[in-house]
């Protein structure tokens, strides 16, 4: 081996030729053995960095085992925080494909911890900025003072035997929320940790989840990412996070400690205090493009390192870009499916993550061109018995053609349901729209799913996600209001199905704010109300705005983050009991899908629809795109499902009342076979949950506001519950 030695204090280091398995730096107690893959490369130097001095490497070691395209070396001596990254040697050849710029300090693709974040600086990109041949041309310049060292981690770590709550689809309420944004300006925080991992570990976050009853966070992307430098120099940044650079580190940004490699202990101990409060972790994951832009973008990692065995490459020089970020990883390619896997079983084995949302998923199933459903990368999840067992939900489109690709994922999988979100915006604002897709879309989206052998809980139901206006923006702003992003308000979505209400933004109108205040209610409880598995967006139950901001991604300040001091507390207590009557009644999550005809046993539908007269819908009524209300009744015997020990599981009946209409309607209850007695325990007229025990008969007459949802709950009778039960006991239930 040729090692070449900066540092007297290392003179003493032995090399021997270590093993190309597993790829990354290990750590085995006694030395570190570090494993590159690099097919096209004709050399690679792993260089080594004292923490006080990161700056140029103390060692460099020239790296001579080759095993199957992996370069290998073992050091023994080295221990956990020890900082290092890689200089690989081959051909400068754009044309074709090739970038190796052995000037440039690279990541580890595989490095479990980086230790900081980028120093922008013309060293890091392979080529001359300014120079006429642009990306063709040389750049000599070293990269090593301005960019992050990966850092050797020490995997052991005491999980006190806290089990994965294991919680399953149609139980799950999913709550979308950023590691930063959530605690920083949480009064109740220590602000030596606010918006790091230590904070949503905390006892308060902790608490505050379980009040408002998520079972499980999904957390804005933690995987190493990179600021953008038109962000940085405008002095902004990529606060969401879409932009990684690390696919096995924790970002360190989100670590309240200064020690390289801590971020993953405080990762680890953030997982395990929510897993033992029952509630699960869910990780947004963007495995479909790189930090490393276009041809034009720096040279990092996986660019330096062999450029054309991980990119999608188009005239040699330039990148097929599906993601709208300049470039998008070869999921074709073996060694990029195998980074792919073995950071996803590292998040699941290692981290104890539950599950994970595929940002853009649709790119990965791209084989040529089109999107292939039975694509490498499904047919290798697929057959993964880690993988496969977790949660795995799509973001079910990219920017390339064919890319809408909701309803169109393989069984085993959940989906964003975008056209959930649509025609739920559209139903409440008074678009024109049908009453049967509304329908569909209440039911779990069956149009969507029921035809692969899937179920209602593979509709991700949302109303609002980090991307686009919060619930709170969404009934204030026409328009969006995009001017502090520095793009002349050009960025972000301007076709958003909102409604203002009658005037832009804020206002002092009492009667606009409370039917804004109503219609926040019916989204919320339309929402809930629905099959399929509901996502929350932190903070729209507090109301949180960013003033008309629907794309803020580059702002890590007041605009994005939570403000407890001024929280809506009456739509927090409504969200709490709203989420807390999901939980406690099945017939809200059902797992199977509902058939509409008469129950063995029973004598009733499921599910029957009805007109505000009390009469049940017609054919004729559901392509009526002028309607705007209806009533639905949920048979709480009707779930032929059963429970953990298969028992059949039964639950009370509900009449939903929906009235987009403008005006108050008078609604007639359906006959008495459906229900003789109904109490009203939801009304989003009212600011919470009415207490008052009000009941009604069937055949009643009940004023329903204009814009509103009431729901009437009529409880099993201790008859019906024995006679359920010995019905299950014969075996006479369906």
């Amino acid at each position: 081996m040729q090692t070449t030695i900066k540092d007297p204090d290392l003179r003493s280091l032995a090399v021997y030729p270590g093993a190309p398995f597993p790829l990354g730096a290990t750590w085995d107690g006694a030395g570190v053995n570090f494993a590159l893959y690099a097919e096209n490369a004709t050399g690679v130097d792993l260089c080594l960095f004292e923490t006080n001095h990161p700056e140029h490497e103390a060692v460099n070691i020239r790296v001579k085992e080759r095993t199957n395209h992996v370069w290998h070396v073992y050091v023994p001596g080295l221990k956990p925080g020890q900082l290092y990254g890689y200089r690989v040697y081959g051909p400068y050849d754009p044309e074709n494909g090739h970038r190796f710029n052995p000037n440039k300090l690279l990541i580890d693709p595989y490095a479990k911890a980086i230790s900081g974040t980028i120093k922008w600086h013309d060293s890091l990109f392979s080529y001359e900025l300014g120079h006429p041949d642009a990306d063709l041309s040389f750049s000599d310049s070293d990269s090593a003072p301005y960019i992050p060292k990966s850092v050797v981690v020490d995997s052991h770590f005491n999980w006190e035997d806290v089990k994965a709550p294991d919680i399953p689809y149609h139980h799950t309420i999913i709550y979308e929320t950023h590691v930063r944004g959530f605690t920083m300006q949480h009064p109740g925080i220590p602000e030596k940790i606010r918006g790091t991992y230590a904070a949503l570990a905390h006892p308060i976050t902790i608490q505050y989840l379980k009040e408002l009853g998520v079972t499980a966070i999904e957390l804005m992307p933690v995987h190493h990412f990179v600021a953008d430098r038109h962000l940085v120099d405008k002095g902004l940044t990529n606060y969401w996070g879409y932009n990684s650079i690390g696919f096995f580190a924790p970002d360190v940004r989100y670590s309240s400690s200064l020690e390289p490699g801590e971020q993953v202990k405080e990762f680890k101990t953030m997982v395990k205090e929510l897993h033992r409060a029952g509630i699960e972790v869910i990780l947004d994951v963007v495995y479909n493009h790189t930090a490393e832009g276009n041809h034009l973008g720096p040279t990092l990692s996986f660019r330096g390192i062999d450029n054309a065995s991980y990119y999608r490459l188009h005239e040699g020089r330039y990148y097929m870009d599906y993601t709208g970020t300049g470039n998008t990883l070869n999921a074709m390619m073996p060694n990029v499916l195998r980074l792919i896997m073995d950071s996803l079983r590292y998040w699941v084995l290692e981290m104890h993550v539950d599950g994970f949302r595929f940002d853009l998923a649709s790119t990965l199933a791209r084989e040529l061109h089109e999107v292939d459903r039975l694509g490498s990368f499904f047919d290798i999840i697929h057959q993964d018995p880690v993988i496969s067992q977790v949660k795995l939900i799509a973001e079910p489109w990219d920017i390339g053609e064919g890319g809408y690709q909701v309803g169109k994922f393989p069984p085993g999988w959940a989906e964003w349901n975008g056209k959930y979100r649509d025609c739920i915006r559209d139903y409440w604002r008074g678009a024109e729209s049908m009453l049967g897709e509304f329908a569909e879309r209440f039911t779990g989206s069956s149009d969507l799913y029921k035809e692969d052998y899937r179920r209602p809980t593979a509709s991700i139901n949302f109303i609002t996600a980090h991307d686009g206006f919060t619930l709170h923006d969404l009934v204030s702003y026409n328009e969006k209001h995009n001017a502090e992003n520095g793009e002349d308000n050009n960025d972000g979505e301007s076709h958003n199905r909102s409604w203002n209400h009658g005037t832009e933004g804020p206002t002092d109108d009492a009667e606009i704010m409370e039917l804004r205040n109503r219609q926040k209610r019916n989204f919320l409880a339309t929402l809930f109300l629905s099959q399929g598995v509901p996502m929350l967006v932190a903070g729209d139950e507090i109301s949180r705005t960013q003033r008309g901001n629907n794309n803020a991604y580059c702002q890590d300040n007041e605009i994005s983050w939570l403000n407890w001091t001024s929280a809506d507390k009456d739509l927090l207590a409504f969200t709490r009991k709203l989420i807390h009557l999901r939980k406690n009644h099945p017939v809200f999550c059902r797992r199977r899908w509902f058939k509409g005809q008469p129950i063995k046993g029973v004598g009733l539908e499921d599910i029957a629809w009805f007109l505000p007269e009390g009469l049940e819908m017609s054919e004729e009524n559901w392509s009526q795109d002028f309607a705007r209300s209806l009533a639905v009744y949920l048979n709480g015997r009707g779930l032929r499902s059963v429970g953990p020990r298969g028992e059949q599981i039964i639950d009370d009946s509900f009449y939903i009342i929906f009235n987009a209409y403008h005006d108050a309607l008078d609604y007639v209850l359906p006959s008495e076979k459906y229900g003789a007695t109904w109490q009203r325990i939801l009304d989003t007229s009212m600011d919470q949950l009415p207490e008052d025990g009000t009941t009604y008969k069937a055949g009643d007459h009940i004023p329903v506001a204009g814009r509103s949802v009431v729901v009437l709950h009529c409880p099993l009778t201790p008859q019906q519950r024995k006679a359920h039960e010995q019905r299950a006991k014969t075996g006479r239930m369906a």
